[in-house]
């Protein structure tokens, strides 16, 4: 009916049209809380109305265009069938024998069949373009180019993290990292702070080979990232997120991930010194305690105390924390520092956050703003220069003293 190239392309359309309404359908129910908080369930239902009309749009169309293909192919299959009946009717007024009426009772009986077995193969390939467009689609995931892995591997001498004059671009045109250089000694723990949008995460991506840099060199150990194999460099660097993951199991397999042959014993000390014992308490299971894909029995801090004790069960030497105090309730703040206290003990530390309190004893602070170091120095040196991070703590200090008066 409609082949080759151009019906590949219609089911590419196919394809781009649902994928859109099924990824506007599962904002539309992410962002209900949302929506109707600020009253915009309206203009949220109108652009998931927007795509399902624009799928209908592409249905209607496609089956117009079908309309005249299926009329003559119904006609030529189904005419065959009437020319034998209508061939059958006027032969018996002649006189006909007995094989004759066998054959034409045969071709009666068998047109039906071959009728439908085409009809099914014209739907089974119509299917077939849809799952190539749909395995496209993987294999255009599958086949982006994996890490280099180093033909000479080496190992990092300590846990000492370093850029230099380091570029990056996500989408190789705007650079959002411009010539950014920094150490961080072994033991040491600095911050990065800045406005939004700043790079602050990209540079943690990058120390941790999520990215390769576009030129400059990211080390570890003294050690390019991209010499190190991808095993030593993952057991080297530890992270915590802002929006901490959880899968959905029990809260020993959530923590087991940061080391898989750990024990059940070791679990609960890394959950211990986590300030995570009353979470198991809440619950008759203990640790076995399942929860949903995003922990959807904890709250925010309990999540992330979960996510701490995780990373003190892998014990890596460089631990990067990437605003990982943000969804922080103010029950769970206290023993969600004081579990960042006991994880940073002995570590590399490079902490990502906007709370400037929780970076005042850093041993230095990286202000990053348009993809560079706008300034470096101790929360004292900073506040002294009169430059980017001392009106953001005039700022900050600002909000603190609002909130404390507004509460008197």
């Amino acid at each position: 009916v409609m082949t080759g190239s151009r019906m590949a392309e219609k089911m590419r359309q196919y394809g781009n049209a649902l994928a859109a309404m099924s990824n506007e359908a599962v904002e539309y129910v992410r962002g209900i809380p949302v929506v109707k908080t600020f009253g915009q369930s309206v203009f949220s239902f109108r652009r998931f109305k927007a795509t399902i009309d624009e799928y209908e749009k592409w249905v209607v169309a496609y089956t117009k265009e079908l309309r005249m293909p299926m009329l003559f192919y119904t006609a030529a299959i189904n005419g065959v069938f009437a020319f034998l009946i209508a061939g059958g009717l006027l032969a018996t007024r002649q006189g006909v024998t007995s094989k004759f009426l066998l054959n034409l009772l045969f071709y009666i009986i068998i047109t039906p069949v071959i009728s439908l077995t085409l009809t099914k193969i014209m739907y089974m390939s119509e299917s077939k373009l849809i799952v190539e467009d749909a395995l496209s689609r993987i294999d255009s995931v599958l086949d982006a180019a994996p890490v280099s892995v180093p033909n000479a591997p080496k190992h990092p001498k300590d846990s000492s993290v370093e850029l230099e004059n380091v570029h990056f671009s996500y989408d190789g045109a705007q650079e959002v990292i411009k010539g950014v250089s920094l150490r961080v000694e072994p033991g040491q723990t600095v911050a990065l702070v800045g406005p939004s949008g700043g790079g602050k995460s990209t540079l943690a991506s990058l120390m941790a080979r999520f990215f390769d840099a576009n030129s400059g060199s990211v080390r570890i150990g003294g050690v390019d990232v991209r010499e190190i194999p991808k095993e030593e460099l993952m057991d080297t660097v530890s992270f915590v997120f802002q929006n901490s993951r959880l899968i959905k199991g029990s809260i020993l397999d959530n923590v087991k991930l940061g080391r898989p042959d750990a024990t059940e014993e070791q679990v609960l000390a890394a959950l211990k010194d986590a300030q995570c014992m009353d979470i198991l308490e809440k619950f008759p299971e203990g640790i076995h305690t399942v929860i949903g894909t995003k922990g959807v029995y904890l709250s925010g801090g309990e999540q992330q105390r979960v996510a701490i004790a995780r990373a003190m069960l892998k014990n890596a030497p460089i631990l990067i924390l990437d605003e990982a105090t943000a969804f922080a309730d103010p029950d769970n703040e206290a023993k969600v520092q004081a579990a960042f206290a006991e994880l940073a003990r002995g570590k590399t530390v490079i902490m990502i956050a906007h709370r400037l309190s929780t970076v005042v004893n850093a041993d230095c602070i990286y202000v990053v703003r348009d993809g560079q170091i706008a300034e470096s120095g101790t929360k004292d040196v900073l506040c002294a220069k009169g430059g980017l991070f001392e009106k953001m703590w005039r700022d900050y200090q600002s909000s603190v003293q609002w909130k404390v008066a507004k509460e008197g």
